[in-house]
């Protein structure tokens, strides 16, 4: 019997160091685990020190020598840059070191293609695919280039250029236009959400911080988990019964990440967004990860891309179960934190009481006396905010309860 399998891509990592404190060691290792992701194995690592990488070949004429050599000695099949190469340098790398190029971006992508299952996933994947190999698109060489001044004269590789540029072009105003229906959609469900006053918490986080195994173990949502670099990318909504008999939204993001590519976050606003419209943010950190103090950073400079600002922040420091002893950690932009493990159900307690003090906090309390004429109003209390109890009396019904601002004049 014949075992047919497919060849496995062995890639050198390369990287740029700009200085002290760029933490171009951890940057790579992080690389190495998308290239795991993707299906591809480490076989060596090369960093060069430079101010900045050079804009036309990316690392300097000796350095791309030496990789050249290393490529050959280790067998490699290519390269990795961990940094997004512009055309040029993409061009010139193959053409000196004569081996297939990719730059972090790419690799991201592909995990990306491979992980996406909804139309809507899908579709943003392939806006950023495009996006990103329309600006590579390059002619084939002088050989296919024009054959002379005039008209008739073109070659057929410019021809061909245009083309394929045509094309893709073409393809992006079809999938925006499919992008702008789904986020129609997408618009419309969370105005239902506003209508039913009903409050949603979206759990944003590093990637691998255990967002997908927190939304499971909490709401029973069965989202993949997995530990692996972007294991989910389209975003679950689950709803979560809180001690006190209230409920509230929780709402999956896809996980950021250092470097996390242009063409990704414009193609997956409409999903990201999803935090900028919750109530709270439940921030997810590994705790056991030695970059956490990074990854936090990481999170925070993406909120902020995206003009999430001025929610309360609660920051649930995970997998604390993996710890021998919890340290003392803080979060100085959260306004709750907590150490919990989605995996063993430790600190969920906690997070749920935390949940419905946020929620309490965004409402009014309200003591009040309704002539039985009025029962109806004890209802739109039920609905849109908590009874905590309910007397009848002979003059009318005695109720406590919270209430959100907005129907004060109406109660």
């Amino acid at each position: 019997m014949i075992e047919i399998r497919e060849m496995e891509e062995q890639v050198v990592l390369v990287g740029i160091s700009t200085g002290d404190g760029d933490d171009a060691e951890e940057s790579l290792r992080e690389l190495s685990e998308l290239c795991r992701t993707a299906g591809a194995v480490t076989v060596g690592t090369m960093i060069q020190n430079r101010e900045a990488p050079h804009p036309g070949t990316y690392l300097g004429t000796g350095k791309i020598g030496e990789l050249s050599e290393l490529i050959r000695k280790l067998g490699a099949t290519g390269i990795v840059c961990d940094d997004e190469l512009s055309p040029a340098q993409l061009k010139n790398l193959e053409n000196l070191l004569d081996t297939k190029v990719m730059d972090r971006t790419l690799v991201i992508l592909d995990i990306f293609a491979a992980r996406a299952s909804t139309r809507e996933g899908k579709i943003q994947v392939e806006l950023a695919q495009l996006r990103y190999r329309a600006a590579r698109l390059t002619g084939l060489g002088s050989s296919l280039s024009r054959l002379g001044g005039g008209i008739g004269t073109r070659g057929p590789g410019e021809k061909k250029l245009e083309v394929d540029r045509r094309r893709i072009h073409e393809r992006i105003s079809v999938l925006k236009a499919e992008l702008s229906e789904v986020k129609r959609h997408r618009e419309t469900t969370r105005r239902q959400r506003e209508r039913n006053k009903k409050a949603v918490a979206a759990i944003v986080g590093y990637t691998n911080a255990g967002k997908s195994t927190l939304l499971n173990t909490l709401t029973g949502a069965e989202v993949l988990s997995e530990d692996k670099l972007f294991a989910t990318l389209d975003p679950t909504t689950r709803e979560l019964l809180l001690p006190d008999g209230e409920s509230i939204l929780l709402t999956d993001t896809v996980g950021f990440i250092r470097k996390l590519p242009h063409h990704l976050v414009e193609a997956f606003r409409s999903t990201l967004e999803e935090a900028k419209y919750a109530d709270m943010i439940l921030h997810v950190v590994d705790t056991s990860n030695p970059s956490m103090d990074i990854q936090m950073h990481t999170v925070y400079e993406t909120l902020r891309r995206l003009e999430v600002m001025g929610k309360p922040v609660i920051t649930l420091f995970n997998k604390a179960d993996k710890l021998s002893e919890l340290p003392v950690l803080r979060d100085f932009q959260a306004d709750e934190t907590l150490f919990v493990s989605a995996k063993t159900g430790l600190g969920l307690l906690e997070l749920k009481e935390i949940l419905t003090k946020k929620l309490r906090e965004r409402k009014l309390y309200l003591e009040r006396l309704y002539p039985y004429r009025e029962a109806g109003k004890i209802q739109l209390i039920r609905k849109y905010g908590q009874v905590l109890s309910e007397e009848y009396r002979e003059d009318g019904i005695a109720v406590t309860g919270y209430i959100p601002p907005e129907f004060l004049g109406k109660l």
